[in-house]
């Protein structure tokens, strides 16, 4: 049986799980009454949730006598980590762009990687039932960044469909026949070459790393050359080909639809598979037979751009709804997650209570604290610093991201002047349709921090907001972040509606009435720049002496929901975000009052 592995980049939300369901439905993967549960590759809650994939996986069809391996590959630039060890296990792509949209940052950064390896890829315009399509105006678009990719003149000559994933279709034009995924399997195992094996024994570069209770260790990635079968004898080697462990395989997995087997055959050289029974080997080592000496090049990883100070939870309310909550247990966490997402870095911090944890983003790491959260991890964490380098000249440099907004033309303006205000460029307006303008910024993380809730503000929630890794560049001096103060408990006890409702008057509230909070913590927004502590445990002063009409039933203003990523992105350096598995609360660093202002001396001194 002929081979083919092939990966899936798309840019988030333009149909690239949906469109495995259909290739795995029409190909014969599923029972013609076997329930299926829809965007079956995002198998982890919160990737359900949220709608955009995290973690690749792989799932094989077989297609006219052939067996073609898929990879789901995650669209967000922050899971990049993923991205660029997935493309050194395949022999092609299928880049598939929204017919409206077109193609999007993220399009273009895992695009970028697949170019650099010399990948050609089969362009799919996805979603061409949609009103606002236009198909052709977006394959000159794709075309266009194709070449401000540098791609050569193989990879320019790409083979075009166009389709509807929703609706199980593709084919060669725009106008159908709109029955069957089958055009594009067939361009796959026309245009994409079978993988290139070399000669020798047994050679695997590991991918991909995950941890299964009855297993133990798995690790994935393809066979480049010799065979592996239950029980051989193996080694892992290093970046520098040093031994990192010998062992036995205990069991070959191979991919078969949604599902993961054992195989006593065991794998031929070209195949993806994960094997189990290593105990220290990691993404990027290379496992291979006891003979084999040279480890396989592995891709560099592109530096972290984010880092968070993660901290043990020693606040008032600690311990109480989670059973995670000692250092030693974070620790093990972190070093743990650090194992297979080689995109993270951990660092001791400065006290033994705390880490430092640098990502590729914002959104890498709320990934990991809300994970953390829903398995019982109690922790606080402090506002994102980006992190800053030097370069040959010993000028500090930092990263640039480019940022693409679609918004309403009305709001373009406020837009543009709070993005220059955070000290970014406009490169690029133009019309997006219908009333829309697409606006491209190159501006520096930095003064991303905390921007899309007030773009959402600005524009009624219309934006569309995108953002990808594009360069370092010199450090462009300070940026004014948050322009407001916040308001302090100056007690502990739960929050009364009486004393809510009279300091609502200072700015919108973070909580409601019966929720418990402790001093230092943060229960609302100030409407001036500076700080104020207030006493939300207040209530009414009783006398004896009774109206004849009754009290008016206090009515409370709506708090603000500070969901995750919206509350590490509004925190200022003095300020923690206090993760639990049933709340997220905002407080200072120094709860007492008096050390708050002796730390705010120091500092200024």
């Amino acid at each position: 049986m002929s081979l083919r592995n092939i990966a899936i980049i798309a840019h988030v939300d333009h149909g690239k799980t949906t469109l495995i369901d259909v290739l795995l439905k029409q190909s014969g993967v599923y029972r013609d009454n076997q329930k299926v549960e829809e965007r079956a590759m995002d198998s982890n809650d919160l990737e359900k949730e949220r709608g955009i994939t995290i973690l690749a996986k792989v799932t094989s069809i077989d297609w006219k006598g052939s067996r073609i391996n898929i990879v789901d590959t995650p669209g967000h630039a922050d899971f990049g980590g993923e991205v660029e060890r997935i493309l050194h296990m395949v022999d092609g792509v299928v880049l598939l762009v929204d017919a409206a949209e077109g193609p999007m940052p993220q399009t273009k950064f895992v695009l970028s990687k697949a170019l650099k390896l010399g990948l050609k890829p089969i362009v799919a315009i996805n979603k061409i039932d949609k009103p606002d399509g236009r198909p052709d105006e977006v394959l000159d678009e794709v075309f266009d960044l194709f070449a401000n990719l540098e791609a050569n003149e193989e990879q320019l000559d790409f083979h075009v469909l166009y389709g509807s994933a929703k609706q199980g279709w593709m084919a060669q034009d725009a106008d159908g026949p709109q029955t069957s995924v089958g055009p594009l399997l067939d361009k796959v195992l026309e245009h994409v070459p079978e993988p290139e094996t070399q000669e020798g024994a047994f050679r695997m570069l590991a991918t991909t790393i995950e941890s299964d209770n009855f297993l133990g260790r798995i690790l994935t990635g393809r066979v480049v050359s010799g065979t592996i079968m239950p029980n051989q004898a193996v080694k892992a080697l290093d970046r520098d080909g040093k031994v990192v462990e010998t062992g036995r395989v205990t069991q070959v997995l191979s991919f078969r639809g949604l599902n993961r087997q054992p195989d006593e055959k065991g794998a031929v050289a070209g195949d993806i598979v994960s094997l189990a029974g290593l105990t220290k080997a990691t993404v990027a080592d290379t496992l291979c037979d006891p003979s084999i000496d040279m480890p396989l090049e592995a891709q560099p990883i592109d530096p972290p751009t984010l880092s968070m100070t993660f901290r043990i939870n020693d606040g008032p309310l600690a311990g109480q709804e989670g059973d995670k909550v000692q250092s030693r247990v974070i620790r093990e966490r972190l070093l743990k997650e650090a194992e297979g997402n080689v995109a993270i870095k951990i660092t001791e911090g400065e006290d033994s209570d705390s880490f430092e944890v640098a990502g590729r983003g914002e959104l890498l790491l709320a990934i990991l604290i809300e994970t953390m959260r829903r398995e019982g991890f109690e922790l606080t964490v402090g506002r994102p610093k980006v992190l800053l380098t030097q370069d040959e000249n010993g000028k500090l440099i930092e990263p640039i991201e480019e940022v693409i907004i679609d918004l309403d033309e009305e709001f373009s303006g406020a837009v543009v002047q709070k993005l220059q205000e955070r000290r970014a460029d406009l490169v690029e307006m133009k019309p997006s349709g219908t009333g829309r303008t697409r606006l491209v910024f190159h501006a520096p993380t930095r003064g991303l921090i905390g921007y899309q809730p007030e773009l959402m503000s600005d524009t009624r929630g219309t934006a569309i907001f995108n953002r990808v890794f594009h360069e370092f560049a010199p450090y462009k001096g300070d940026i004014e972040m948050r322009k407001t103060g916040v308001l302090i408990s100056n007690g502990q006890g739960t929050s009364v509606p009486y004393a809510l409702f009279h300091l609502e008057d200072r700015g919108p509230m973070m909580i409601g009435a019966g929720v418990p909070v402790y001093e230092g913590m943060i229960i609302g927004e100030h409407t001036r720049g500076n700080d104020l502590e207030v006493n939300v445990l207040k209530g009414k002063q009783l006398s004896n002496v009774r109206s004849s009409g009754k009290d008016e039933a206090v009515k409370l203003t709506t708090p603000m929901k500070m969901t995750l990523e919206r509350a590490l992105s509004y925190i200022a350096d003095d300020e923690l975000v206090e993760v639990t598995p049933e709340s997220i609360r905002l407080r200072k660093a120094y709860l007492d009052p008096h050390e708050r202002k002796r730390a705010a001396r120091s500092k200024a001194s």
